[in-house]
């Protein structure tokens, strides 16, 4: 949002700065700074493991006990479920990131060969861009030939603005993945552990109130952090867990029937 400093007249914006800047210097000196979310990506991340790990072990809970399974097997099956679910979606949280690693550097260098081919179409699209944004006359100028006049401030405009693309360094990758792995071995604990020193029926009925209150605290989270009612995204994060989970107990009972 631009502003006026009613004692100077001037716009104080970041962009507003870059341009007088580069007015002073000669030298184009605006790099746009892309917003990573890095912490709604982690909140991401957390939540797509959490969430999966224990709605998953919580359907096998249910199923094998619908399926008249022992503790034994219940156990074995939660365990066995957890440690290799985690790695596996760890795997995947770390595919996906390469992935668009991959795809961020196809991109770029495709905005790059444009740069190089079609100099004046690329730097009407900036134009276009920042047109749109409320900058005209003399200021709009400006800001296209500071953009412009830099190579790596352009094709950094170009992915950010007209792509909305962000790149994925192997720090974030190698992050995604630990916090993926971690989040889905932990929500598989949550409904497993009380089988462990608890009889079937007080044990499954902790698992259940365990898993709906943190899929609860959860949605609450999620809307403290971002946005929403509290209320209505924690309560539609325990409908969605544990509707998916009680497909689980069909699915055992079903089998139970049927072998009986």
């Amino acid at each position: 949002m631009m502003t006026m400093d009613r004692n100077k007249g001037r716009v104080r914006t970041a962009l507003g700065r870059a341009v007088r800047v580069g007015d002073k210097t000669g030298a184009a000196s605006l790099t746009p700074a892309p917003e990573h979310q890095r912490k709604s990506n982690w909140l991401r991340d957390v939540i797509l493991g959490g969430q999966d790990g224990l709605v998953n072990i919580l359907g096998i809970i249910l199923g094998v006990i619908a399926g008249g399974g022992s503790n034994t097997v219940l156990l074995a099956t939660g365990f066995a479920a957890a440690f290799t679910e985690s790695i596996s979606m760890g795997a995947v949280g770390y595919t996906s990131s390469v992935s668009e690693r991959d795809y961020y550097s196809a991109q770029r260098q495709k905005e790059l060969d444009d740069i190089e081919t079609a100099p004046e179409a690329e730097r009407n699209e900036v134009r276009e861009i920042y047109a749109a944004k409320g900058f005209s006359g003399e200021l709009l100028n400006r800001v296209v030939d500071t953009i412009t006049g830099n190579r790596d401030s352009w094709l950094a405009t170009m992915m950010d603005e007209e792509l909305h693309l962000q790149p994925v360094g192997t720090a974030d990758i190698l992050r995604s993945s630990v916090v993926i792995t971690v989040a889905t071995l932990i929500g598989h604990l949550i409904p497993l552990v009380p089988f462990l020193w608890l009889g079937r029926t007080p044990a499954l009925v902790l698992a259940v109130i365990l898993s709906a209150l943190v899929l609860f605290g959860v949605g609450v989270y999620s809307s403290l952090t971002l946005v929403g009612d509290w209320r209505k995204n924690g309560i539609k994060m325990v409908v969605i867990g544990l509707g998916a989970a009680a497909v689980g107990f069909a699915v055992g009972r079903l089998f139970h029937t049927v072998g009986a």
